[in-house]
C-alpha cells in the first residue's frame, strides 16, 4: 500500500501545512468521494459546500478557502496543479508495478475458460466461468472479467477494469485507457494522471473500435444492459444508466451522466459535465451543450438538402441578426 507523510507531501508540493503533521496519506480522492487516510483537493469554489461533509484526512486548498476547512490543509497557489503533481507520482508507481509484473501469470481461471492465441494476461487477473478471450487480446493487471463474457480478437483491457457477466466486447475496442485530461502549466501541457477505473456491469454489449476511458479519481461506469455501437468515445468519469442504447460514432465528453433507458442517435456529441435524465431520445448528429431534465425526444442536427438550397439557408442564418433588427424596427413603427 502506498503511504506518504503529510509533512513530506507538503514539502514536495511546496505547500504550507495547517493542522496535524502526523497524518499518513494512502492516496487521493475527488471532493465528491472522500475517505479517511486520503487527501482531496478543492479547485472550484462552487464546490465549497462539500467541505462540511468532507471525510478526508487532509485537503489541498488555496488561501481563500482556509477559513472554511476544519481538517488538515495543504495551502498552495494552485490546488488543481498540486493535485496533478501528486497524482502523477501515484500514477508512475502503478505503471512501474505493471511493467515489473508483466510476465507473471498469477491468474484465477473459472471453469471452461477459452483463451485463444497470442493473448497477454498480466498479474492478478480473474476470469469467471465460460469466459472467452479472442486472439491477440491484452488483459492488464487486476482485471476482473465475470461469467459468460466474451472478448473478440484484438481487445485491450487496461489494469483494474471490472467487467460483469454475460457481456460481449467486439474486436478493436479499448477499455480503461487514460482520458484526455491536461492542465496548462505556463507554456506546456501537463498530463493529468487517471487513477480511477472502468466498471462495466452485466449484459453490456460494446461494438468494435470503441474506447472507454478510465476515471481520473472516480470511476467510469457502464450500467446493466447498456448497448454501445462501433467507434464511440466514452470519456473519463462518464456514467451511463441501465438499458441505454448508443449508436455508432457518438462522443460523450468527461463527467457526463446519461440516465436509464435513453436512446442516443449516431454521431451525436455530448458536452462535458452534462446530465441527461431517464428516457431521453436524442436523434442523430445532435449537439448536446446543456443538461436535459425532462424526458422526451431532442434534436439539433441539420438534415441534408440540395446544395443551392443549403447555400441560401446559410446566407440567411449568417444575416439573422440584421434581419432581427429590421423586424424590431418594423414592429416598433407598427405599434406607433
Amino acid at each position: 500500500m502506498f503511504t506518504i507523510k503529510i509533512t513530506d507531501l507538503a514539502r514536495q508540493l511546496n505547500a504550507k501545512l495547517l493542522g496535524d503533521n502526523n497524518i499518513i496519506i494512502h492516496g487521493i480522492t475527488s471532493i465528491y468521494n472522500t475517505k479517511k487516510h486520503y487527501i482531496t483537493f478543492l479547485a472550484n469554489n462552487k464546490l465549497r459546500f462539500l467541505l462540511s461533509n468532507c471525510k478526508a484526512s487532509a485537503i489541498i486548498i488555496d488561501k481563500s478557502n482556509v477559513s472554511f476547512c476544519k481538517i488538515t490543509s495543504l495551502v498552495v497557489d494552485n490546488p488543481y496543479l498540486a493535485y496533478v503533481l501528486f497524482a502523477k507520482k501515484l500514477y508512475n508507481i502503478i505503471h512501474n508495478n505493471i511493467i515489473d509484473n508483466a510476465k507473471e501469470k498469477d491468474v484465477t481461471l473459472g471453469k471452461n475458460v477459452n483463451i485463444s492465441n497470442n493473448v497477454v494476461i498480466e498479474k492478478n487477473v480473474k476470469l469467471g466461468n465460460n469466459v472467452f478471450i479472442g486472439s491477440n487480446c491484452f488483459i492488464g493487471k487486476n482485471v476482473n472479467i465475470k461469467d459468460n463474457t466474451k472478448l473478440f480478437n484484438n481487445v485491450t483491457i487496461h489494469y483494474d477494469t471490472i467487467i460483469g457477466s454475460n457481456c460481449v466486447i467486439q474486436s478493436g475496442t479499448v477499455i480503461g485507457s487514460d482520458g484526455f485530461g491536461y492542465i496548462k502549466d505556463k507554456k506546456k501541457w501537463l498530463k493529468v494522471p487517471h487513477l480511477g477505473k472502468v466498471i462495466i456491469k452485466n449484459y453490456v454489449e460494446i461494438g468494435s473500435c470503441t474506447t472507454i476511458d478510465r476515471g481520473t479519481l472516480d470511476d467510469t461506469i457502464i450500467s446493466d444492459g447498456v448497448i454501445i455501437d462501433n467507434q464511440c468515445q466514452i470519456a473519463h468519469n462518464v456514467t451511463i444508466g441501465k438499458y441505454t442504447a448508443i449508436a455508432g460514432g457518438v462522443i460523450i465528453a468527461g463527467s457526463s451522466h446519461i440516465g436509464n433507458n435513453c436512446l442516443i442517435g449516431g454521431a451525436t456529441v455530448i458536452n462535458g459535465h452534462i446530465h441527461i435524465c431517464d428516457k431521453v431520445t436524442i436523434t442523430g448528429m445532435s449537439m448536446v451543450i446543456r443538461s436535459i431534465k425532462k424526458s422526451g425526444v431532442y434534436s439539433s442536427g441539420i438534415p441534408v438538402q440540395q446544395n443551392n438550397k443549403w447555400r441560401k439557408t446559410t446566407v440567411l442564418t449568417m444575416n439573422i441578426n440584421k434581419i432581427n433588427e429590421r423586424i424590431k424596427i418594423i414592429e416598433k413603427n407598427i405599434s406607433k
